[in-house]
């Protein structure tokens, strides 16, 4: 494995490290196996979160007799000191640990207070001092909140989905990151599923010195996958086809599975929904053909207009007319597709 310098915080992580939001959709023996082979390959970074479901008490399960050789991240949804310190304190539990090395606030809406006593901020600085996280960061999907959290000064890391189809603007965020010695995780490095090409996103992230992908594993697999990758690293000039048609295809406006937008208040998907069209032609589409499915894209017909979802979305996009264009066609290709299964 090759290791990277995770800005000030020093810390030395591995190139190749591990997401672990999709193994809370495995059952605890799975996910024990998949973790304990991550560490085994020699992944050292292991990023989380306590919104997660299970996915602390797994890393916890899989890694505790190992603590010493791993870097551990969760984050903490917190508007308040108080409720950083107590989702923190239920993390340490799952995790069987005394402490984390990285300390994240998990995608608030706006930056807190630095100079409110009670704030989130207070919260990191006070676990900080306790010895509870070994450095701060925070998590976010706002371009103007990212650049600005980098800047202040305040934060060790911030965790953004970057990858191969980000914005121009979006990849600027490295040079930030560099200039302000500022640790940058990526999270999404395959846009939430709509990258097919692992390959293509590896040697992607494989020109950054400073950004380190968080690869979401659910099955072994992906896993297995991402050691081959790592093994032989592949060249951007191996790759660029297959960069240049992703562009092609995901350019313009598609939901990037965020969540700001949730929840709906009648209940929509929309984070799934609003993208279907991709997911149908870029995943395997057999599920998505299921009752379930077919009812949960169908509350798209209860959408009141609120605007909600439009006002919350960082990247501006018209989610209701997204949602109404992935219904029809969500239903052309529900007729021709279901009556195959």
């Amino acid at each position: 494995m090759e290791f990277i310098r995770l800005g000030r915080t020093e810390l030395l992580v591995t190139k190749t490290s591990f997401g672990a939001l999709p193994i809370q959709r495995v059952d605890m023996d799975e996910a024990v196996r998949i973790l304990r082979r991550a560490y085994d390959a020699g992944i050292n970074f292991y990023d989380t979160a306590r919104g997660y479901t299970d996915s602390e008490e797994k890393i916890g399960r899989a890694l505790s007799d190992v603590r010493q050789s791993i870097i551990i991240a969760t984050k903490a949804w917190a508007r308040s000191k108080v409720e950083l310190l107590s989702a923190l304190e239920t993390s340490l539990k799952a995790m069987r640990t005394d402490y984390v090395d990285i300390l994240q606030i998990h995608n608030p809406r706006e930056l807190p207070d630095a100079a409110d006593p009670e704030s989130a901020y207070a919260g990191l600085i006070e676990a900080r001092e306790k010895g509870l996280t070994r450095f701060i960061g925070i998590s976010n999907h706002r371009l103007d909140l990212a650049i600005s959290a980098v800047r202040s000064g305040l934060y060790d890391t911030l965790q953004f989905p970057i990858c191969h189809i980000s914005s121009e603007e979006d990849l600027g965020l490295i040079n930030v990151c560099r200039e302000a010695d500022v640790g940058l995780i990526a999270m999404k490095p395959l846009s939430g599923g709509l990258i097919t090409s692992a390959r293509a996103a590896f040697a992607f992230f494989r020109q950054y010195e400073n950004v380190v992908p968080i690869w979401g594993v659910q099955r072994m697999e992906e896993l297995e996958e991402i050691i081959r990758l790592e093994d032989a690293p592949p060249r951007m000039d191996d790759v660029k086809e297959e960069i240049e048609r992703d562009r092609r295809e995901l350019a313009g406006e598609f939901c990037r599975a965020c969540g700001y937008c949730q929840p709906c208040p009648v209940g929509i998907p929309i984070s799934m929904a609003a993208r279907m069209p991709l997911l149908l032609r870029r995943m395997p589409w057999q599920g998505f053909m299921s009752n379930q499915w077919h009812e949960k894209m169908h509350l798209i017909e209860k959408c009141t207009d609120c605007g909600q979802c439009k006002e919350q979305c960082p990247y501006n996009l018209d989610t209701p007319t997204l949602l109404k264009k992935a219904l029809a066609d969500y239903e052309v290709f529900y007729a021709e597709h279901a009556p195959l299964l």
